[in-house]
C-alpha cells in the first residue's frame, strides 16, 4: 500500500513538471515579467547585501582549539596598511613563489616554509621570531622561506593550507607539520635536532642501561656496521620521527638488553615502550619508509588516553579507524582491562582510545561532539575523521562485546549513529526546525521543495543571515508545496546532510530526493534566494505580492492591483 502510495505521487509530481515545462515554451519567461520590487524595497532592513564567507565546521575532533587564522578567502585585505608594525629584518628569510619553489625546495635537503597571509595577525607576531631564528641557523645545513597564500594559491592549495600560519619542514622533499612553539628559541632548537646526527651509537652496557632507565619509548637497531646503508636508512627513517629516539650498536650484549636475540639475524630492529605492551619487532624490509610506517603503527600503547598532547599522535597515525570508551574516572578499572584486552586483539587494525569524561578540558567537548550523554561506559567506533562515520556498542563493556564490535567495525556490518535533538513538539514557525531525526519526514519528503539551513549557534555567519532567512521563510510561508527549514549542524547530524562550514545551504526539489541537493550558490538576500528557489524548485509557484505593497502602488498609479492565483495567497506581512 505504501509503495503505491509512493508510485502515485511520483506519477503525480512527474505530470505537473511535465505540463509546467511544455507551458513554459509557449510563453515569455516568467521570471522576466515577475515583479520583486517589493522584495527589493526592503533589503536594506536585513542588513548587507551578502555573506560569501562560511565558519569552520567543526566536523572532525582533535584535541586542539582553533589557534590560527582560518580560511583563504580574504580578498581585499592582501594590500592592507600595517605601517603601525614595527619593522622587522627578514635578511635570512627565503621568499618563494610556485616559480622556484619547486626547485629551491628539490636542491635542499632541509627547508622550513611559512605559509602565511599579509592580514593574519598571527603571522605578523610569528615574523620577528621566524626572521630572527632564520639568522641564527645562518650558516647551518638548513633554509628558512616563506610563501604569501594569498598570491600563490595553488601552492597553498597543493599543500592543503587551511590556516595561517601554516608552517612545513621538508627533509628531501618530503614535507611535515612543524608542531613546536612559535618561538625564536624553539624553532632553532627543534631545526637542530632535525639536521643533526637523528641516530646515536651504543657501544657499552652501562650505556644502554643509562638509556632504558631514562626513557619511556626508544628505537634501537641491531646492525653489522655502525656505517653503511642499514645505518643510513636508520638515520633517514629517525628525521621524519619526533617522537622516539634512535640509537644503534653492534654489540650482541647492548642487544640482548633490548630483548634482541645476540644470534638473530642483522638488521634487527626494536621499538621498546613503558607501557603495557613493551616490545614491537620490525619484521619488514630494512628501508627508511617500511621502519617509519612501522614505529607510527606501534608507537602508541596499546590503549591511547586522549589528551592535547596525544590527539596529534593518533591523528597522525597510518590506522585511522578507532575504537573509543567513553568512561568517568572511577569506573575506568572496572572496563579498562577488557578494553585493553579487546585492543590486542586488533593491534595494527584499529587504534583503541581512552575518553575521560570527567576530564574537563577535552572530555566535555570530545563526548559532546560524539553525542555521547550516557552517565556509564560507552565505547564507539569511528572511521576518522575524514569518513566521520560513528558506531555505537549497545550492552555492557565485556571482552566478548568489544571484540564482536570490533569485527563487525572492520568488516562493515554496524549501523551508523547520528545525533540527534529531540523532535520539537511544535514546528508551526515559518522557518521549519530540523534534528536528524525527522530529517526524512520534513526534508526527504517528495511532495516538498526544501532549502536547508545547516547553521551553528555560535557562527557569526549564520547570526548575520538570520533576519534575512526568517524574512525569505515569512514571504513563502504561504506556498504548500514549499518548505524553508534549518537545522543546528552541531548536535544533529544525516548522512544526506554533508556539511563544509557553517552556514552550508541546501536545496532538495520535489521528486529528487534520492539525488545529491543543491548547493545554493547565490548571494544571500531575500530576492537572490528566491530567484535560486524559483529556478530549481521542481514545482512551479508565484509569489503574490503582499496586500501592502500592492496598495502602495494602486495610490502611486491610481490603479487597482490585479491579483493572480497562486499559493502564496493570504502572505501579508511587509518584508
Amino acid at each position: 500500500m505504501a509503495s503505491s502510495r509512493s508510485l502515485l505521487l511520483a506519477l503525480a509530481v512527474t505530470a505537473l513538471l511535465f505540463f509546467h515545462g511544455v507551458s513554459a515554451k509557449g510563453g515569455a519567461d516568467p521570471d522576466l515579467e515577475e515583479d520583486l520590487s517589493f522584495l527589493e524595497e526592503d533589503e536594506d532592513d536585513v542588513g548587507g547585501h551578502g555573506f560569501p564567507e562560511s565558519d569552520e565546521a567543526f566536523p572532525e575532533y582533535t584535541g586542539d582549539e582553533a589557534d590560527d587564522d582560518e580560511g583563504l578567502d580574504h580578498a581585499g585585505f592582501a594590500d592592507s596598511d600595517h605601517d603601525g608594525l614595527p619593522a622587522v629584518d627578514e635578511t635570512d628569510v627565503v621568499v618563494l613563489t610556485d616559480a622556484n619553489f619547486s626547485d629551491f625546495v628539490g636542491k635542499r635537503r632541509h627547508v622550513m616554509v611559512e605559509f602565511y597571509a599579509p592580514w593574519c595577525g598571527h603571522c605578523q607576531a610569528l615574523a620577528p621570531e621566524y626572521a630572527a631564528a632564520a639568522t641564527a641557523l645562518r650558516g647551518e645545513d638548513v633554509a628558512l622561506a616563506k610563501v604569501d597564500a594569498t598570491e600563490e594559491n595553488e601552492l597553498a592549495q597543493k599543500y592543503e593550507v587551511q590556516g595561517f600560519p601554516t608552517v612545513l619542514f621538508f627533509v628531501d622533499g618530503v614535507h611535515k607539520d612543524y608542531p613546536g612553539q612559535r618561538t625564536k628559541d624553539a624553532i632553532v632548537t627543534w631545526i637542530k635536532k632535525k639536521i643533526g646526527p637523528g641516530i646515536q651509537n651504543i657501544t657499552t652496557v652501562e650505556e644502554a642501561e643509562n638509556i632504558l632507565t631514562a626513557e619511556n619509548k626508544v628505537v634501537l637497531g641491531f646492525l653489522n656496521s655502525l656505517t653503511g646503508a642499514d645505518s643510513q636508512e636508520l638515520a633517514a627513517a629517525s628525521k621524519l620521527e619526533d617522537d622516539v629516539n634512535f640509537y644503534q650498536t653492534v654489540s650482541p650484549a647492548v642487544a640482548k638488553l633490548f630483548h634482541i636475540n645476540p644470534e638473530a639475524k642483522r638488521p634487527s630492529l626494536v621499538l621498546l615502550k613503558k607501557e603495557a605492551e613493551k616490545l614491537s619487532y620490525f619484521d619488514g624490509q630494512f628501508t627508511k619508509t617500511a621502519i617509519v610506517d612501522f614505529i607510527f603503527a606501534n608507537k602508541l600503547p596499546l590503549v591511547n588516553t586522549f589528551t592535547r598532547e596525544t590527539a596529534p599522535l593518533i591523528f597522525d597515525n597510518p590506522i585511522k579507524k578507532q575504537i573509543l570508551l567513553f568512561a568517568v574516572s572511577n569506573d575506568t578499572e572496572k572496563v579498562m582491562p577488557a578494553f585493553q584486552e579487546a585492543a590486542k586483539l586488533f593491534k595494527g587494525k584499529l587504534i583503541f582510545v581512552y575518553v575521560e569524561r570527567d576530564n574537563e578540558d577535552v572530555g566535555k567537548p570530545v563526548s559532546d561532539y560524539f553525542g555521547v550523554t550516557e552517565h556509564g561506559p560507552k565505547v564507539l567506533a569511528y572511521t576518522g575523521n575524514e569518513d566521520a562515520k560513528k558506531y555505537i556498542l549497545d550492552g555492557e563493556v565485556t571482552l566478548d562485546s568489544v571484540e564482536k564490535f570490533a569485527e563487525g567495525f572492520l568488516e562493515d556490518k554496524l549501523k551508523p549513529f547520528y545525533k540527534s535533538d529531540p523532535i520539537p513538539e511544535t514546528n508551526d514557525g515559518d522557518v521549519k526546525i530540523v534534528v536528524g531525526n525527522n530529517f526524512d519526514e520534513i526534508v526527504l519528503d517528495e511532495s516538498k521543495d526544501v532549502l536547508l539551513e545547516i547553521y551553528a549557534p555560535w557562527c557569526g555567519h549564520c547570526q548575520a543571515l538570520e533576519p534575512t532567512y526568517n524574512k525569505l521563510a515569512k514571504h513563502l510561508r504561504g506556498i504548500e508545496s514549499l518548505v524553508i527549514a534549518k537545522m543546528d549542524g552541531t548536535s544533529n547530524e544525516h548522512p544526506r546532510a554533508k556539511v563544509d562550514g557553517f552556514p552550508t545551504l541546501l536545496f532538495f526539489p520535489a521528486g529528487n530526493k534520492s539525488f545529491d541537493p543543491v548547493t545554493v550558490d547565490t548571494d544571500r538576500t531575500v530576492v537572490a534566494f528566491y530567484k535560486f528557489i524559483k529556478k530549481h524548485a521542481a514545482i512551479p509557484f508565484k509569489l503574490q505580492r503582499p496586500a501592502s505593497a500592492a496598495k502602495t502602488d494602486s495610490a502611486t498609479d491610481g490603479s487597482a492591483p490585479v491579483g493572480e492565483k497562486s499559493a502564496s495567497t493570504g502572505v501579508k506581512d511587509e518584508l
